[in-house]
């Protein structure tokens, strides 16, 4: 017989043996008394247990998404490196296992006890752990038990979930009810906090939420609670912690990029779920080491680096084990018996859902990064243990529900807890629409994201290109690069952290160095180990391919920037110097690297993209604190082309001869300079470019020999400068070249005729003299014989503006282009340019202009390019680079400055024939016995910078006259006779040339540009 015990509706029911109802189900369709049937036979017990048997192989589902996550989580410790702690996690994945089945096996009539026990027990340990528990990073939440460790407040939420079941699903009255939950919440919610540990704080006040609102209380007593944590919730700011602060303000700003700070989690985790791809990076070699970039990969990001390892395939794999997870929990409470069971499968599927998403928002940035870990899936053995017991347990309720669902009691006493589904719907709906945002992350920045992960744990060092060399015409060197000649060295580098634990490799280096071992040793010892490059010795080229040839991990050879120029002070100021960039420099070039060697004048700056090359680097993988842990890409320099210039090395030690002779014959010679070039009035091709004084660019090492370079830089007559392009000088009559050019453009006298000069010229109450009394002549003549009444007379005719156009057309007062920095511009003086600096022009300014003084200066290249023009028509552009190219390649030209023909050149004749008359009979006889015909003009000209007896003193010449291959232009400071005239230097220099003309201009085969 059944026992009869009280029954809900105060009548006496049966209570069943285990005997009889194993009875029932075997019965043919009957039902004890008291017990309702369908009247339908036997078959309805049959499908009862058909469904049974469904339902709990269906709860195997959640068991499996469970499993998954625990296996996803002990794999990521793996590929991450962790394999102790992978070992450890797995331990105690079994130990959460076995409380998962205990917890399944447990009968929901004892679920209260076990609800008040862990309950009482979690506050019991969060009171505990104030007082004796561990601390890190400001927060007390540990306890110690040997190896192990205990977080109480993981329990917590075990504890209160339980109860707040016990505590909402009893018959008590609403108010009751509710006033019973709030008391339960507010202790373990409190100390909690009190630790602190707001992540888990607010876990717990949201599963408090939760349980209040699926456990039917009334809105009434909801909604002042509501409003009340609406106004406190900005007091809850000044609970936060420095670094939850940060935390906060870094995701409202939208810093997730920021690669300091709070920032630097959100950086990486973007970085690995960005670049892992599909199905991971598992073959790369550097995986581990890329792992160890994103922080917290164990906890709060093991999701990440997840993705990172295994791709995006693993990533959603473990959304999709998690949203199972939390369907299955959710439809355990629609299944329960009682309200209590079925509370707490409605708030464990809450909490669960919630845990993930934050935990997944705050992985791809889309929440703030919060502290709470994955559940299930994250490293923590409190929590894992409590997550699968608490699993356990709503399977257990889900279990006995199945099993015992003929006697559950009706729907209006077990009413269904509220919002679960809708709860989980809307957890899920987050989760695709968080997993799709991950897709499109990979998608739109994944390259992007792998290289900035690639970049971060990269560091390079600088393989510094080797120089290209300076030719002549011929190829002779003019600057090289000091190995190539035997005076230069190369270093030899170590990266300390990658030799550290090689000792045998680091006696092999310092036995191939010839340094004591000791030393060697000692020095890397004492490196930090963040150093990427350290100097270990300094040896010659043949000892270097030694060390290379050794191949020793971690040992860098790379040639040092030094620079030789064989020629000495020959052409000094034209080659320039190399040295450390400057600002200015950086400015000039921007990218340069640091401490980059460039030309810093000359030629070597002119063309230091030519020269300088590509640099190559070797680059090494670095741990995120900075210490190379193995060597990376190697891209070796590309050495930079060799220049080959326009110049004939024996014609310029010609007139670099002659030019320092005639200086040194002055009476003074201290502080005076001389300048000559030669010039192929056709092509505006450099044959030669002498400059005195000069300075040896040698002086510039390195090392820097200072007390040589402050000795040029003192030296009197600017050794340092360019004499050529840099200094300017009134022309005297060589300007009556222009003179008698603008008088052809203009038509103003005919060039035959005849007019009176005398000893001198007055002109609005001055009197101008002549360099010596003249009788009548024409243009020619007075070109030949530089007659300067003549020419005072011609200006006065001209006029000034007339005169400057044509000085203008013939490039005066301007820059000729030549391809050299700081070149001098000259200056030629206009009625608006001396108004406009104060001054006035008179009628005598335009007199003196006509004999090339006064409001003009102009250098001595300037002076030859007007000379090539009106020997040829045309207006070049002066060049010294002429091609480029490798050793052993062929040389490509370099581009030529189109010629501007001269728009009055047909006029131009009897221009030519005072240039000729005037070696013929006039003031440069001296150069009528050369092998050719030679026209020239002569100059002297007064110089304020001089005493009254010395004059700036030129010469310009064009051979052969009829159709000039040569222009030869020299200026001299001194009284300018004898030997030491400017007259000398161009004779000897044209005798250079025209007698050895096909060794000069004779040059290594060209490509077309």
């Amino acid at each position: 017989m059944a026992a009869v015990v009280p029954g809900a509706d105060g009548e006496r029911s049966p209570r069943w043996t285990r005997r009889q109802r194993r009875r029932l189900h075997g019965a043919a369709g009957t039902a004890p008394p008291g017990v309702p049937g369908d009247g339908r036979g036997a078959r309805r017990p049959d499908r009862e247990q058909r469904r049974n048997r469904r339902s709990a192989a269906f709860d195997l589902l959640a068991v499996v998404a469970a499993l998954a996550l625990v296996g996803l989580g002990l794999a990521n410790l793996y590929l991450i490196g962790e394999t102790g702690l992978a070992a450890r996690q797995g331990a105690i994945a079994a130990a959460g296992l076995l409380a998962l089945a205990v917890c399944w096996r447990f009968r929901v009539r004892y679920l209260a006890v076990l609800g008040w026990v862990a309950f009482g027990a979690a506050v019991l340990f969060l009171v505990g752990v104030l007082t004796v528990g561990l601390s890190a990073n400001g927060a007390t939440r540990w306890f110690a038990i040997g190896p192990l460790t205990f977080q109480p407040s993981e329990l917590a939420k075990l504890g209160l979930l339980l109860a707040l079941a016990a505590a909402l699903g009893s018959a008590r009255p609403p108010g009751q009810r509710f006033v019973l939950a709030v008391l339960l919440a507010v202790p373990p919610i409190a100390l909690t906090l009190a630790q602190p540990d707001l992540s888990t704080t607010m876990l717990l006040v949201v599963l408090a939420g939760a349980m209040l609102l699926i456990g039917r209380v009334p809105a009434r007593f909801l909604l002042p609670v509501a409003a009340a944590a609406a106004i406190s919730a900005p007091l809850l700011i000044s609970l936060l912690r420095p670094y939850q602060v940060e935390r906060l303000g870094t995701f409202l700003v939208g810093a997730h990029e920021s690669p300091t700070g709070s920032g630097w989690a959100l950086r990486q985790a973007h970085i690995a779920l960005g670049s892992g791809g599909l199905f991971g990076r598992t073959d790369d070699p550097m995986r581990g080491l890329r792992a160890e970039y994103l922080p917290e990969r164990d906890t709060d990001l093991a999701l990440a680096s997840l993705v990172g390892q295994w791709g995006l395939v693993a990533g959603a794999a473990v959304v999709l084990a998690a949203i199972v997870l939390v369907w299955r929990l959710a439809l355990a409470s629609r299944t329960s018996r009682t309200p209590h069971g079925a509370l707490v499968a409605g708030g464990l599927a809450v909490l669960f859902g919630v845990e993930v998403v934050v935990s997944v928002g705050a992985n791809l940035g889309l929440l703030p990064l919060a502290g709470v870990p994955f559940p299930l899936l994250s490293n923590g053995g409190t929590a894992l243990v409590v997550h699968l017991a608490a699993v356990g347990v709503v399977l257990g309720v889900r279990r006995d529900g199945a099993r015992r669902r003929l006697w559950a009691p009706s729907r209006r006493r077990n009413p269904r807890p509220r919002l679960v589904r809708a709860t989980a719907v809307a957890l899920s709906l987050l989760l695709v629409a968080f997993g799709f945002y991950g897709w499109r992350l990979q998608r739109t920045q994944g390259e992007a994201l792998a290289a900035v992960g690639d970049e971060q744990m990269t560091r390079c060092v600088r393989l510094p290109a080797v120089r290209g060399a300076i030719t002549d015409r011929h190829d002779q060197p003019l600057a090289v690069n000091a190995a190539d000649v035997g005076a230069g060295v190369d270093r030899v580098s170590v990266v300390p952290a990658l030799l550290a634990a090689r000792p045998a490799d680091v006696d092999r280096l310092a036995d191939l160095t010839g340094r004591p071992r000791a030393d060697v040793h000692a020095e890397i010892e004492a490196a930090e180990p963040t150093t990427l490059s350290l100097p270990v010795a300094e040896v010659p080229r043949g000892v270097a391919e030694a060390v290379t040839a050794a191949g020793i991990p971690g040992v860098l050879v790379v040639a040092e920037p030094r620079r030789a120029y064989p020629q000495g002070a020959l052409l000094g100021p034209v080659l320039g110097f190399v040295g450390v960039a400057t600002p200015e420099d950086e400015e000039r070039w921007p990218g340069l690297p640091r401490a980059e060697v460039v030309g810093r004048s000359g030629l070597e700056q002119q063309y230091d993209a030519v020269l300088r090359g590509v640099n190559g680097q070797q680059c090494l993988f670095v741990d995120p604190t900075g210490v190379p842990v193995a060597l990376g890409q190697r891209r070796d320099p590309v050495p930079g082309a060799d220049l080959r210039l326009s110049i004939d090395l024996g014609l310029q030690r010609q007139l670099d001869t002659s030019l320092a002779a005639a200086v040194r014959a002055q009476p003074r010679p201290a502080g005076k300079i001389g300048a000559a070039v030669a010039m192929d009035p056709r092509s505006g091709q450099v044959l030669a470019i002498a400059s005195t004084p000069s300075f040896d660019n040698n002086v510039y090492g390195p090392p820097v020999d200072a007390a040589a370079l402050q000795a040029a830089g003192d030296a009197p007559g600017s050794p340092m400068l360019e004499h050529v392009t840099q200094a300017v000088a009134p022309p005297g009559s060589t300007f009556k070249l222009v003179v008698a050019a603008a008088n052809q453009a203009h038509g103003v006298w005919a060039p035959d005729r005849v007019v009176p000069t005398g000893a001198d010229f007055s002109y609005g109450g001055h009197v101008f003299g002549n360099w010596k009394p003249m009788g009548p002549m024409d243009l020619v003549q007075s070109l030949a014989i530089s007659n300067d009444v003549y020419f005072y007379k011609l200006a006065v005719a001209l006029g000034a503006e007339r005169l400057i156009d044509t000085a203008r057309a013939l490039g005066v007062g301007e820059r000729t282009g030549i391809d050299l920095p700081a070149e001098s511009a000259g200056y030629l003086g206009t009625p608006e340019s001396v108004e406009a600096k104060g001054g006035a022009w008179y009628g005598g300014s335009t007199v003196i202009l006509g004999i090339g003084q006064g409001e003009l200066q102009v250098t001595p290249l300037q002076n030859a390019r007007w000379t090539a023009a009106v020997s040829t028509g045309t207006l070049v552009t002066p060049r010294l680079g002429m091609a480029v190219g490798t050793e052993g390649a062929t040389y490509t030209a370099l581009p030529p400055s189109a010629a501007t023909p001269v728009p009055f050149a047909a006029a131009l004749g009897p221009v030519r024939e005072g240039m000729r008359a005037t070696v013929t009979g006039g003031t440069a006889t001296g150069l009528s016995g050369l092998p050719a015909p030679v026209g020239a003009k002569t100059g002297t000209a007064q110089d304020g910078g001089l005493r009254d007896d010395e004059y700036d003193n030129w010469m310009t010449a064009a051979a052969p006259v009829d159709a000039p291959e040569i222009v030869m232009t020299a200026m001299v400071q001194g009284p300018g006779t004898g030997a030491n005239s400017a007259k000398v230097v161009v004779a000897d220099g044209l005798r250079h040339y025209l007698e050895q003309q096909p060794d000069v201009v004779a040059t290594g085969p060209v490509q077309a540009p």
